[in-house]
């Protein structure tokens, strides 16, 4: 069948020029953003109970931009004053960038990996001697505290945000010829919405192996999937496909 729609379980891009927005262009089609999760601040005083001294710690680990934001959001609410000689460790370059929203990039030690975590990893051994604060949500992946207990660091895991599932009720009427999804909570969230979702003709895209995982084991079928060698980000893998079934 020829997709038509797509509905993108993420915040509409804020950039210009994001592939989804040429995806759209190029073939003609009609893509729709739905966050299907959100993020809720835990409070300072949650955060004390955690025992959380921010002083004690020389280096940040960043996995995303929620935690970038609430990283610097429970400093301000602390009266912290974030010292310049902090470093910083990002997982990816989108997370480096975003950090410029709070620092002077080219004056602070900022440390980027590629995609993955484990990417980050060979980095923050390098710096063994610092102490490592990892600011994240209550949804962390497993594989990121495993990695990072096999590099001997000092290091400590704090939940400084929440990922709550969101109401999608006002979807019930509405029909995509392809759900996208990046995570499995987004799975998890389509599920708790539509307890009697039925897949039928719908084409599911899934980002990552766990994510993929998660669908499958909600008894979904996966008809893309990214990222590989191919096809590293999901606008490709789509458009690939999208070329594909619509010149049929």
């Amino acid at each position: 069948m020829k997709v038509k729609t797509i509905l993108v379980s993420q915040t509409k891009p804020t950039i210009p020029h994001s592939p989804f927005f040429e995806l759209e262009k190029s073939q003609n089609i009609k893509i729709d953003f739905e966050p299907f999760i959100h993020v809720m601040p835990v409070s300072v005083k949650e955060i004390r109970l955690q025992k959380i001294d921010l002083t004690m710690y020389t280096a940040i680990i960043l996995t995303s931009r929620y935690a970038v934001d609430h990283y610097f959001r429970v400093c301000e609410k602390m009266r912290y004053k974030v010292p310049d000689s902090m470093k910083y460790f990002c997982q990816s370059e989108a997370v480096a960038f975003y950090l410029q929203k709070y620092v002077v990039y080219r004056k602070r030690k900022i440390y980027v990996g590629q995609r993955k975590f484990e990417d980050l990893c060979p980095l923050i051994e390098k710096y063994s001697s610092e102490k490592f604060l990892l600011p994240t949500t209550d949804k962390l992946k497993a594989e990121v505290p495993v990695l990072l207990n096999e590099l001997n660091i000092n290091w400590r895991q704090s939940v400084f945000y929440r990922t709550v599932i969101s109401d999608l009720s006002h979807l019930a009427d509405v029909s995509y010829d392809i759900l996208v999804f990046f995570s499995p909570t987004g799975i998890d969230s389509l599920m708790k919405n539509y307890p009697d979702f039925k897949q039928n003709n719908t084409r599911i895209a899934t980002f990552g192996a766990i994510t993929k995982k998660t669908c499958e084991d909600k008894g979904l079928k996966v008809d893309i999937s990214a990222p590989s060698k191919k096809f590293p980000s999901m606008a490709m893998a789509l458009e690939d496909y999208i070329k594909k079934v619509n010149k049929k």
